[in-house]
């Protein structure tokens, strides 16, 4: 009777050069991978800085939200140029979120530091982000806290200093961040809690949709709680010592 001979499986290891072979195609991936997302990154830095924002990620977010929870889908955006928001509320906002606006290149790292030291002494958390930072963050990410959102947010912040300069990134800061439940920019912030155009804002108007930034839907910029009073009456003051804006 023949015996029937099984072959052997080849565990013979990989080579070096099958290695290698294999560490270049990774490489090569990684580097292709950098590459467009740069480019494409670039683009729209590039068309943004001429082009209105149409759109955000944390209005297709919150959009997703309300019909995940069942309500009414608000959304209120109305595009305009900075030269037709008031100058009041461009202070109110250096007063409020980012004193050294105009003098930083996208990083205030004193405000950074005493944000950190804040938040290690166990205090309420502090992000010491800049308008800039909140721009890139707001325009380009998606919300929270990760190491690799606060590096591609650094990564936008950049080029959007680079490219966009002062006046842009303030025009469009104050035309897409959330300024109430469902309400985006300057333009909807005005005629919602005040029932004007952001060309005709007050200094205490202005300081009163500043002041509710921070949680744009837990507070209002028009009767609002005591909390948010004082914090007017605190942007009002800083406003005071902001001379005329120079881009």
């Amino acid at each position: 009777m023949a015996v029937k001979k099984t072959s052997k499986t080849n565990t013979k290891p990989k080579s070096k050069e099958e290695k290698r072979s294999f560490g270049k195609k990774v490489a090569r991936f990684c580097l292709k991978a950098f590459l467009w997302f740069f480019a494409i990154s670039l683009f729209f830095v590039i068309l943004f800085k001429f082009v209105p924002v149409p759109f955000t990620p944390l209005m297709a977010i919150r959009a997703m939200e309300t019909r995940t929870d069942g309500k009414e889908k608000v959304c209120k955006h109305d595009w305009v140029p900075l030269e037709d928001i008031s100058e009041n509320l461009q202070k109110a906002v250096i007063a409020s979120e980012d004193g050294t606006f105009l003098d930083h290149k996208g990083f205030d790292f004193g405000a950074m530091q005493k944000a950190f030291s804040s938040n290690q002494k166990g205090r309420k958390l502090k992000g010491g982000s800049t308008i800039s930072q909140q721009t890139a963050k707001n325009v380009f990410l998606w919300q929270g806290r990760s190491y690799l959102r606060k590096g591609l947010e650094a990564y936008f912040t950049v080029l959007i200093e680079l490219i966009w300069g002062k006046e842009r990134i303030m025009e469009v800061y104050l035309n897409s961040i959330e300024m109430g439940d469902g309400i985006y920019g300057a333009q909807a912030a005005s005629e919602h809690w005040y029932g004007k155009s952001a060309k005709n804002l007050s200094k205490y108007e202005a300081a009163g949709i500043a002041a509710i930034l921070p949680s744009p839907r837990r507070f209002k910029a028009s009767n609002s709680s005591a909390y948010i009073n004082k914090r007017k009456d605190k942007i009002v003051r800083v406003m005071r010592h902001i001379g005329k804006i120079e881009y």
